[in-house]
C-alpha cells in the first residue's frame, strides 16, 4: 500500500506520475544528473479497488508539483501499454462489489429529510443529510413495523445499516437496520407518541371513550396477569390473605419483561376476561425503564381497553409510570396497595355485618309492632260478613218477586194470541189447496212435451235441407287453391325474413366492434383503472380532487366484466400527495 507523504516533504528523483490509462510517465532529470534507471513499471491494482486507503478526517495533504518527462528521453524508458477500456456496466459492478464489502456495517449519524411515511409496500424512503452531504436511505417494512417512534423531517437519528449500490442507476443507498433518534431515547419518544395516538383514540386522558369503571367493594374472584415465579405476586397474595383470606384468585401466567412479553400479557388478559372474575390486576415489581417496558406496548394497552371487567394496574414502584396506568380504569403505586384496594379486612366486615344485622332485627321487630296495631285498628272496622249476606238475601227475594208479577201478566197475553193464531191455521186446511195445484202441474207438464216433441221435428228437418244445400255449395277447392297460395306467399316471407335478420346481424356486429372498440373496458383491459372517491363516487381525474387520508375505490376490468358496475374494486387509503411529474 503506498503512503501519502506530508506536506512539505520533497519528492524523489524517481517518483513517477502515472497518466489517466496507468501509462507511466518518467520525471524530468535534473541537470548535470545522470537519468536514473528506469523505474519498475507500477503493478495495477484490481479494478475498482483503491490502491491508497483513506482513513476518515485525514487531513488533505499539500499539493505535490508534478514535473513532465518525456518518456522517449529516457534510455531503455518501458514501451507504452494498450489502453484498458470499462464497460459502464463493469466498473459499476465492481464498484458495488468494493463499495458493499467495504461497508458491510456502519453507524450514520445524520438528519431526516424528504419523509413522507410508508409506501404501498409498507417501506420507508427518506434522506440523511448534514451540512456537508445527504445520502438515500431505506427502511423495509419488516424492519419499520419494528420502530418505537414515528419518524419525521428535521429528527437527527443514528442510523445503523450497510451500504447499497443499485447498478442500473449508478445510485448508492443506506440500507438501515436499526434507528435510533439523537438526544432523546428511542423509548421515551415512543411513550410520548403511543400516549398521545392513544388520548386521540379516546383510550386514555380527559376524552376517553369509556369512562373509569368503579371496582368491586369485595370481589369474589379477583384475576391476576403476572410471572409465577416473580416477587410481585408473593406481595399481593401475602397482603390479600393477611386481610381477607377467603377471597379467590385466578392466575394468568406471563413473562413481564424480554421479546414476546407483551403478546402473552395481551393473551393472558384476553383469557381471564373470559372467566368469572370480577377485577384483573396487571402487575409486576420494580425495575429499570427497560424491565418495565412492556407494559409500554400499545398492544398491551389495547388488551387493557377491551377486558369487560375493571382492570387494576400495579407496577413497579410509585414514581414507575407506564402506558398501562394511563389505561387501567385504577392505579395502585405498588402491588400491596392494589391487594390493599381489593381486600377489605375480614374482622371489619364480620363486624359490619353484625352491626347491621342487629339494627336489621330491631327494624323488622319495630315494624312487626307496628303492624299488628294496625291490623288490630281495622279488625275493629271491619264489618260482620254474616248480617251483610242476610241481608243481601232478602233484598234478593224482594226483587225476585217483583219481577214474577210483572212477568205473569205478559205471559197470559202470549199464551191467549198463540190460541187464536192456531185456531185460523186449522179453518185454513192447506193440504187441500195443495192438491188442486198438483193436478193443474201434471196438465201443464203434458201440454209441454207434446210442444217440445213438434218442434224438434220441425227443427230436424230445416237442418237436413241446409245440410244438403251446403253439401251442393262446398267450398273445398277454393280453400285447396287458397292454400297454395298462402304457401308459396309463407315461403317467400321466411326468405326475406331470413334475409332481413342476416343484414340485420351484420350491421348488429358491425355496431358491436365499434362500441367494443369505444368502451372504457376495453381501454382498461390494458392495464389502466378508474379511481374515484368512496365518500361521493365522483372520479379523481386531479392531484386536487383528493386528499391524504382519503378512502379511494380503484376499479380493474376483470374477465368477464359487462359493465363498469362489475368490474373489480380495491380500496385504498391515500397517504401522500406528491406535485406533477413527468409520466
Amino acid at each position: 500500500m503506498k503512503k501519502r507523504r506530508k506536506a512539505g516533504e520533497e519528492i524523489p528523483a524517481a517518483t513517477v506520475q502515472g497518466d489517466l490509462f496507468g501509462a507511466a510517465e518518467a520525471p524530468k532529470p535534473p541537470a548535470a544528473v545522470a537519468p536514473p534507471k528506469p523505474p519498475p513499471a507500477p503493478e495495477k491494482a484490481p479494478l475498482g479497488v483503491s490502491q491508497v486507503e483513506r482513513p476518515v478526517a485525514m487531513e488533505r495533504p499539500a499539493p505535490v508539483q508534478e514535473v513532465s518527462v518525456p518518456l522517449a528521453s529516457l534510455p531503455g524508458a518501458p514501451i507504452r501499454p494498450s489502453r484498458t477500456v470499462m464497460s459502464v456496466g463493469e466498473l459499476t459492478r465492481q464498484l458495488k462489489e468494493t463499495i458493499e464489502a467495504r461497508y458491510p456495517r456502519v453507524l450514520v449519524r445524520g438528519e431526516v429529510s424528504g419523509f413522507r411515511g410508508a409506501n404501498a409496500r409498507g417501506h420507508l424512503y427518506f434522506t440523511l443529510k448534514d451540512a456537508d452531504a445527504c445520502i438515500d436511505a431505506k427502511v423495509w417494512a419488516s424492519q419499520a413495523g419494528r420502530l418505537r417512534f414515528a419518524l419525521r423531517d428535521g429528527l437527527e437519528v443514528v442510523a445503523e445499516g450497510s451500504v447499497d449500490v443499485y447498478a442500473p442507476q449508478g445510485r448508492y443507498s443506506l440500507i438501515i437496520s436499526k434507528l435510533e433518534p439523537v438526544g432523546e431515547g428511542a423509548r421515551a419518544l415512543a411513550f410520548e407518541q403511543l400516549k398521545e395516538r392513544l388520548a386521540a383514540e379516546g383510550l386514555i386522558g380527559d376524552r376517553r371513550i369509556r369512562p373509569l369503571r368503579p371496582l368491586p367493594f369485595l370481589p369474589r374472584r379477583i384475576g391476576v396477569v403476572t410471572s409465577r415465579t416473580g416477587a410481585a405476586l408473593q406481595d399481593f397474595l401475602r397482603v390479600l390473605h393477611s386481610r381477607n383470606p377467603r377471597l379467590s384468585v385466578l392466575l394468568a401466567d406471563a413473562r413481564v419483561q424480554g421479546d414476546g412479553a407483551a403478546l402473552e400479557v395481551a393473551n393472558a388478559l384476553e383469557r381471564l376476561s373470559h372467566t368469572d372474575v370480577d377485577v384483573i390486576v396487571v402487575t409486576r415489581g420494580g425495575g429499570s425503564v427497560e424491565d418495565l417496558w412492556t407494559f409500554n406496548e400499545e398492544l398491551v394497552a389495547r388488551a387493557i381497553h377491551a377486558s369487560p371487567v375493571p382492570v387494576v394496574s400495579a407496577i413497579g414502584h410509585e414514581i414507575d409510570f407506564t402506558i398501562a396506568d394511563f389505561v387501567a380504569d385504577w392505579r395502585a403505586a405498588t402491588p400491596s396497595a392494589a391487594a390493599e384496594r381489593l381486600s377489605p379486612v375480614l374482622s371489619d366486615l364480620e363486624l359490619t355485618l353484625a352491626t347491621h344485622g342487629s339494627r336489621l332485627r330491631q327494624a323488622v321487630m319495630r315494624r312487626q309492632s307496628e303492624l299488628r296495631e294496625r291490623l288490630g285498628s281495622l279488625a275493629g272496622r271491619l264489618v260482620d260478613p254474616r248480617r251483610r249476606m242476610g241481608q243481601e238475601r232478602l233484598f234478593l227475594s224482594e226483587q225476585l218477586e217483583l219481577m214474577m208479577r210483572s212477568l205473569r201478566p205478559a205471559q197470559r197475553e202470549r199464551r191467549e194470541k198463540l190460541r187464536g193464531l192456531q185456531e185460523r191455521l186449522q179453518r185454513a186446511r192447506p193440504q187441500a189447496r195443495l192438491g188442486e195445484q198438483r193436478a193443474n202441474l201434471l196438465k201443464l207438464a203434458a201440454r209441454l212435451q207434446e210442444a217440445a216433441r213438434a218442434s224438434i221435428t220441425t227443427r230436424r228437418a230445416e237442418l237436413a235441407r241446409g245440410e244438403l244445400g251446403l253439401q251442393r255449395a262446398s267450398p273445398a277447392a277454393r280453400v285447396a287453391a287458397e292454400r297454395a297460395q298462402l304457401a308459396e306467399k309463407k315461403s317467400r316471407l321466411e326468405a326475406l325474413q331470413r334475409q332481413a335478420l342476416s343484414e340485420a346481424q351484420q350491421r348488429f356486429q358491425r355496431l358491436a366492434v365499434r362500441l367494443d372498440a369505444m368502451s372504457p373496458l376495453k381501454v382498461m383491459g390494458r392495464g389502466y383503472a378508474v379511481t374515484f372517491r368512496k365518500r361521493d363516487g365522483a372520479v379523481v381525474r386531479t392531484v386536487g380532487d383528493v386528499q391524504p387520508g382519503e378512502l379511494l375505490g380503484i376499479r380493474l376490468a376483470s374477465a368477464g366484466a359487462k359493465t363498469l358496475e362489475g368490474c373489480e374494486e380495491i380500496e385504498a387509503t391515500v397517504t401522500a400527495i406528491k406535485g406533477p411529474v413527468d409520466c
